[in-house]
């Protein structure tokens, strides 16, 4: 009877984990944001009013040189190991994420496998990764106003400025603007945040 029960768990956390390695992006987004939107309010309303540490005029001149005054997950940037994104280093991700040849270490990690990582922290299927692939590139048409626009500009017109400017008039067609104005609960601004976020890294 033991041997039955530890057997149908065994099965159950497998059928769950297969679940999740063909579940979308949105879908595991979907899946880890209460609990991020829990944990957030749970540490401003324990944390909100304690002391960070102090900042010197040097760091004040220097722009806030080693201050700590952001609150991120996604990548951490030491000055002698290196920068980690989402804990692990660049040569564990070679070895761990998905790449063009589709095994992991066969070849550098696809693009979309490392925006995956960053967006869910977890390690992408190869499955999961074409899927993202294949989103991004159908989102990838311009709207009709910006390369007009590109187009316009003096050719000696620094590069990241033209590249600014084209994703600033991309704004035409943002998701979470049209979402805010008509006044949608903040809970769920995520969802239209995301879609402009994929929409901008698809063109």
């Amino acid at each position: 009877m033991m041997k039955s029960f530890s057997a149908f768990r065994m099965a159950s956390k497998i059928a769950k984990r297969s679940m999740s390695n063909t579940k979308s992006l949105k879908e595991i987004l979907r899946d880890q944001i209460p609990a991020k939107q829990a944990a957030m309010k749970k540490l401003k309303a324990e944390y909100g009013n304690r002391s960070l540490g102090e900042v010197t005029v040097d760091q004040c001149i220097g722009g806030g040189r080693d201050v700590m005054s952001m609150y991120y997950e996604t990548s951490l940037l030491d000055s002698h190991e290196g920068i980690r994104f989402r804990g692990y280093s660049i040569p564990e991700l070679q070895q761990k994420l998905p790449t063009f040849k589709g095994p992991a270490g066969e070849g550098e990690p696809l693009p979309e496998a490392l925006i995956w990582l960053l967006l869910t922290s977890e390690i992408p299927t190869l499955e999961q990764t074409r899927g993202l692939t294949a989103e991004l590139n159908s989102r990838a048409k311009l709207p009709a106003n910006v390369e007009p626009l590109i187009r316009s500009l003096p050719k000696n017109m620094h590069p990241m400025t033209q590249l600014c400017m084209g994703i600033l008039a991309c704004q035409t067609e943002s998701k979470f603007a049209a979402a805010y104005a008509s006044g949608v609960h903040k809970n769920t601004y995520w969802e239209y945040a995301l879609e402009d976020i994929l929409d901008v890294i698809a063109k």
